[in-house]
């Protein structure tokens, strides 16, 4: 079966700034792939080309079989091919980027009515599984600036459940979080994992790495520098630069 993300030679610059380097990664379906490295090396624009949020430069990007196209004079992938990858493929932001004027519930169905054209009663008995699954059933109604910036980030995480996604993609979800609120949006998360949810993650948090991933991706200076197994990375890193760099967060 083939990879759902096949990433080959991915080359990404901004101006003179190349941010991406030549990456070749695949992503089973299934699979849990969690990325990490230090602030700059690339991680969260690998994983916004995923979903077209960024347009790469040369290479090849091919997503859940169809393949994206390189930017070439600004212009990329069609908004119709663009339209229908994201349709398979969740994205949560550092950030919940939920619809101020619409409650919690509202939030959750509004793809699948727009987007998947489902009927009403459908997405809304969808949207109420889903919270409940995240642990926000007794805030349906609430608004989001009612809620914490966890409940926020749960929200959010819904919502992308609610597209029934073949694939979820997570930039550094708990990184505009309050300490204390951590735990509950990586609990959701490590209960995807557990279900057989494909995850590719950006994440600073080494112990949820370690604990909920198949494979970790280590990258430095916009290449991937070394792969493995989480014992492999974390136990056993073949790279000095790995070994520099997890010195140095582990040890925070």
């Amino acid at each position: 079966m083939p990879a759902i993300v096949q990433m080959e030679k991915l080359n990404k610059s901004y101006g003179a700034f190349h941010v991406l380097k030549d990456v070749d990664l695949e992503v089973q379906t299934g699979e849990v792939v969690v990325v990490i490295g230090a602030s700059g090396s690339g991680k969260s624009t690998l994983i916004r080309c995923v979903n077209g949020l960024e347009h790469y430069g040369d290479g090849r990007l091919v997503v859940d079989g169809s393949e994206l196209a390189p930017s070439i004079d600004g212009f990329g992938t069609s908004k119709r091919e663009l339209a229908k990858i994201r349709q398979e493929v969740g994205m949560v932001f550092q950030h919940f980027n939920l619809f101020p004027h619409k409650t919690v519930l509202e939030n959750v169905m509004l793809a699948p009515v727009r987007v998947r054209k489902w009927p009403k009663a459908k997405a809304e008995a969808t949207a109420e599984h889903l919270l409940e699954r995240v642990g926000l059933s007794a805030h349906i109604h609430k608004y989001p600036a009612q809620l914490s910036g966890g409940q926020q980030q749960r929200v959010a995480i819904a919502r992308s459940l609610a597209m029934e996604p073949r694939l979820m993609l997570f930039d550094e979800p708990t990184s505009a979080l309050d300490p204390e609120m951590v735990g509950e949006v990586l609990q959701v998360m490590r209960e995807l994992a557990q279900s057989g949810m494909t995850m590719m993650i950006v994440t600073h948090e080494m112990g949820f790495a370690r604990e909920v991933a198949d494979r970790v991706v280590y990258m430095d200076q916009g290449r991937i520098l070394e792969e493995g197994t989480p014992d492999q990375i974390f136990d056993r890193p073949a790279q000095e630069r790995t070994r520099t760099f997890l010195s140095r967060v582990l040890t925070h």
